[in-house]
C-alpha cells in the first residue's frame, strides 16, 4: 500500500512474476503502475504490506526486500529503467554497456597493475558485445548514446540492466515515444531474452494494442487496484478491461 496524504495510490496489490517470464502490468494513466514499482524497488518507502524477491529460485532463500533503499534493491538483482532513459548521453554505446559492467582499470590503484586486469576488461568487453548484440544494438557500439532514437535508448537501458546481472527487470513504459513499428521489436528482444538471458522481466505499459500479445501473463490496474489478471486472452475479454479502456 502507498498513500499520498488522503489519495491511496496503491491499494492492496498483489502480484507474481513467475521466473523467465515477461509479466505486464498494464491499466490507463494515473492506474498507479509506477507507484507500484517505485514501491518495490525502494524509490517510495511502502505504507503496509511486503515486498518478496527470489534471485536464487528457492523459496527458502528469497529475499523480504520490503523498505530496502534503492541501491540495495540493485545490487539484489532487481533492477528498474525509467520511462525516460538515463544513459551517459556523451558515452558511445558500448562505454555505457562497460560502466554497468564495472571496469578494474579505472580504479588508481589498480591501473598500474595493467597485467593482472587487462584479460579481464577484454572479456568485459566481449561481454559488453555480446548483450549488444542480444538487444540489437551491436551495430551501433561506437555511437554516442545521444545519437539514438527513443526506442534506441530504451533498448540501451535494458543492455546496461542486464550488465549487472540483474534477475529481474522492471521496464516502465518501454514503447513510450517510441515508433510503433520499433515498438514491436522491443517486446520481441524482450521475449528472447527471457530464455538466452536467464532474465525475467516486469513490464509496465498502458499501450495494451501493443505489449499484450507479448505477455505471459497479465495484471491489470485501475485506481490503484488490480482489477484483472490472467493470460492475454483471457485479460482483453475481460468486461472489467473493456470498460476501462473503452468505456461502458
Amino acid at each position: 500500500m502507498k498513500r499520498f496524504g488522503g489519495l491511496v495510490a496503491v491499494n492492496g496489490v498483489n502480484i507474481k512474476v513467475k521466473r523467465n517470464s515477461m509479466t505486464l502490468l498494464i491499466g490507463p494513466n494515473g492506474a498507479g503502475k509506477t507507484t507500484f514499482v517505485n514501491v518495490c524497488t525502494g524509490v517510495l518507502k511502502p505504507d503496509g504490506g511486503r515486498v518478496f524477491f527470489d534471485p536464487f529460485n528457492d523459496e527458502k532463500r528469497r529475499l523480504d526486500i520490503t523498505g530496502w533503499p534503492p541501491h540495495r534493491v540493485y545490487k539484489s538483482g532487481f533492477v528498474r529503467t525509467f520511462q525516460i532513459p538515463q544513459p551517459f548521453l556523451a558515452l558511445t554505446v558500448l562505454e555505457n554497456v562497460l560502466v554497468a559492467l564495472g571496469e578494474r582499470g579505472e580504479n588508481p590503484l589498480a591501473a598500474p597493475l595493467r597485467r593482472f586486469w587487462v584479460k579481464e576488461e577484454e572479456e568485459r568487453v566481449r561481454r559488453a558485445f555480446e548483450i549488444l548484440g542480444k538487444v540489437g544494438l551491436k551495430d551501433y557500439w561506437d555511437w554516442e548514446a545521444y545519437r539514438l532514437g527513443a526506442g534506441q535508448l530504451k533498448m540501451l537501458e535494458v543492455a546496461r540492466a542486464l550488465a549487472t546481472g540483474a534477475k529481474l527487470i522492471a521496464l516502465d513504459e518501454p514503447i513510450g515515444g517510441t515508433d510503433p513499428a520499433y515498438s514491436h521489436e522491443i517486446f520481441r528482444h524482450v521475449r528472447s531474452l527471457t530464455k538466452s538471458m536467464d532474465v525475467t522481466f516486469l513490464v509496465i505499459e498502458h499501450r495494451i494494442d501493443i505489449a499484450l500479445p507479448f505477455a505471459d501473463y497479465v495484471y491489470v490496474m485501475d485506481r490503484g487496484s488490480v482489477i484483472s489478471e490472467g493470460t492475454p486472452s483471457e485479460v482483453a475479454n475481460d468486461p472489467n478491461v473493456i470498460k476501462v479502456y473503452i468505456g461502458e
